[in-house]
Order: C-alpha cells, then structure tokens, then sequence
C-alpha cells in the first residue's frame, strides 16, 4: 500500500538515511558530508514552517521524501518555491517520484504558489555519480530549463553541471492574492 502524508520530526532517522546514500554516492547532491540527525532534523523544522514536506510510504515503511523551499529568499519571489526530491535508491523509476512530486505540486498551488523550480546537477556524460534521469524525470513532468550553469559543481574529482527549470502552475495577475504558508493552510482544511 502506498501513503503520501506530511512528514514529522520522528521521520527524521528514516529520511536521513535515504539523503545519506544521495551523499556518499552521488553527485544528486553537492554536499560532502551528510548532515548530523540534529543539523537535519533543524533543516525539517525550518522547512516546515511555510512550506510542504512531504513523504512516501510503501507497507508504512518511508521509501522517500519531497520538500519545498524559498526560491529567493527575498518578498517579491514569493510566489516562487524551489522543490527537493529524494527516493530510496531502490524504489527509483516505479512512479513513486512522479505521485509524490504531483502532491507536493498540489500542495503548493493550494498555497498560491505560481512558480515551481527545480536546481538540478547533471554530467556532461552519465557515469557513476550522475546521471541525467533528473532532468529527463522533471521534463516528463512538464518542467522547462531556464537556466545551465557550466561546471559549477565540483565532487568525487569531476565537475559538474547544473540546470535550473522551472515549471508555472498557477496564473499571473496584476493584484496577486499572497501566498497562504503551508501550515496555516493545512489548519484552514481541518476546520472545514
């Protein structure tokens, strides 16, 4: 059985350890070391606090997570929010990825969100660290680059690339309503 809900600080240890494996063997992410549960569960609750953070379950075991976050961390880019995906590496390319981005999009246009952008590094040629799966996945999902910035990125003695895309999903208007943080909007559902 397969859940999508929103994640708790409890599920820190599990999602943890999905980013872990993204770390140590992939250059997905840029950073060297993986966080402690702490620095972790920190970045979760900041989160938290506006946007979205979702997880995925499979027989209530996490096999993945999704997250939004400031796009620009500046007013006027408000209506913008950047997305984060992680998969346990073996439940990659069964549709769980494409279920829990089409929630967390869900999430966020019910927010008032307007543009979803996606950072994404890629290799000049696939090899062991990196692929170009995540721009094929985020194209499939409607995504558009807007952005290449060439060797940017440099892990495990190789450079590489990365790609900002983007994808609109809500309309653009002359008085924009704002956006309704993640929270106060869930608190709003269960009212009704």
């Amino acid at each position: 059985m397969i859940e999508i809900r929103d994640a708790v600080l409890d599920d820190a240890p599990c999602i943890l350890e999905i980013y872990d494996y993204y770390v140590k063997h992939t250059a997905i992410t840029f950073e060297y070391e993986t966080p402690t549960l702490e620095a972790f569960r920190k970045r979760m609750r900041r989160t938290m606090q506006r946007y979205p953070y979702l997880v995925i379950l499979q027989d209530d075991v996490i096999q993945g997570y999704a997250y939004a976050g400031p796009f620009v961390d500046r007013a006027a880019y408000g209506w913008g929010c950047e997305l984060t995906i992680y998969l346990a590496p073996n439940v990659r390319k069964c549709g769980m990825g494409r279920r829990l981005y089409t929630a967390l999009a869900s999430a966020l246009k019910a927010m008032g969100m307007l543009n979803l952008y996606a950072c994404i590094a890629y290799p000049e040629a696939d090899d062991d660290y990196l692929t170009h799966n995540s721009i094929q996945f985020h194209s499939h999902l409607g995504f558009n680059i807007v952005g290449d910035f060439k060797q940017c990125g440099y892990k495990f003695g190789r450079w590489y690339h990365m790609v900002w895309m983007e994808k609109v999903i809500g309309e653009h208007r002359e008085n924009q309503l704002p956006v309704t943080p993640y929270p106060a909007l869930k608190a709003l559902e269960s009212k009704a």
